[in-house]
């Protein structure tokens, strides 16, 4: 196995990070294994003793926006980390960077965007028989067509990832995005488009977050370590714009869906409440390690010291993606 490129004008007589073993293989299964769990199960303890009624196959729809959001963040954060890791002084204009992902994701998001496409087919029903489904009612309902941009989407978005110029799946990844943003506010909605646009920003800002860390925390690894915490500084950085940005629009939407006077009681009353509060204890947790690791690539005599809350920030942020998939299972709480 070769070693990697050096990075010109930074040298390091430790060299590059290396992954610690099989270990972190083991703990990547157990959060992935919860993170399903999340969706799987989160419907029917969120709805218990609220009187609202379970969707057909909540469970189900909760699991596969929930694989469609991480398809969506991990290759979001390659482009968004590459970019970074090219603009750094003293970087190759093609810097080493670890092997893409985006094509497993983009397979993953295709059969999750297939799945829920299935679901609209059929009267938002889960459908028991191929012949339950029918294809080309989808053409004729503004749902069905997103549910096509999306699997299209992430259909183009692997060709992409697989051909010369991965760089170019940015665009049906952005069709993804808006698809999802207008999903979400249907016209009968109070100004839906205000909505959509609070969306956007909410899923872009979060796929950049989620995606941009992970990725980052892999390419340390084939980096050396004054470049490697050169680029963790500079991921950094952004992270704080883009969580004042997810807090400011998730706020907003919150107050959209469940007014100030009801939202105490909303929270713990309502399916859609409960599961908002435990994303947002997630997304305060992931704070609280962002600061951790920002602190320590500040301050610590080794920077990369960072490495290890930032790993935590990554699971608790897989676990928040999870409860984003939750909540489009739920029925949304009425304005009081």
């Amino acid at each position: 196995m070769t070693s990697p490129r050096p990075i010109p004008g930074v040298t390091d007589s430790r060299g590059p990070l290396r992954p610690t073993g099989a270990g972190r293989t083991v703990a990547v299964l157990v959060l992935v294994a919860l993170a399903a769990l999340i969706p799987l199960l989160g419907p029917p303890a969120a709805l218990h003793g609220t009187g609202e009624a379970e969707a057909p196959g909540a469970g189900g729809i909760a699991l596969l926006r929930t694989v469609l959001f991480a398809a969506l963040c991990v290759p979001v954060g390659e482009l968004f980390v590459n970019r970074l890791a090219r603009s750094l002084p003293g970087t190759e204009a093609d810097p080493v960077v670890p092997r893409s992902w985006s094509p497993f994701a983009a397979a993953a998001g295709f059969t999750a965007a297939l799945g829920l496409a299935s679901v609209v087919a059929t009267g938002n029903l889960v459908p028991d028989h191929l012949a339950d489904i029918d294809a080309g009612g989808l053409y004729a309902s503004r749902d069905g067509k997103l549910a096509l941009l999306e699997v299209n989407a992430f259909l183009v978005a692997g060709l992409c990832a697989l051909s010369r110029r991965p760089v170019t799946q940015a665009w049906p990844l952005a069709a993804v995005v808006v698809a999802e943003a207008l999903r979400a506010h249907p016209t009968t909605e109070h100004s839906p488009l205000t909505g959509s646009a609070l969306t956007l920003v909410h899923l872009t800002c979060a796929a950049l977050w989620t995606g941009g860390l992970l990725h980052a925390l892999r390419t340390l690894r084939l980096w050396p370590r004054t470049a490697g915490a050169a680029l963790l500084g500079l991921y950094a950085r952004v992270a704080v714009v883009l969580l004042a940005a997810i807090t400011a629009t998730g706020v907003c939407s919150s107050l959209r869906r469940m007014p100030p006077e009801t939202i105490l009681e909303q929270l713990t009353g309502t399916a859609y409440g409960r599961a908002l509060l435990a994303k947002v204890l997630l997304v305060a947790v992931v704070a609280a390690l962002a600061l951790w690791a920002r602190r320590r690539l500040r301050r610590a005599a080794d920077p990369l010291t960072a490495c290890a809350p930032a790993r935590a920030e990554v699971a608790f942020l897989g676990l928040a993606v999870a409860a984003s998939g939750l909540l489009t299972a739920l029925p949304v709480p009425i304005r009081w």
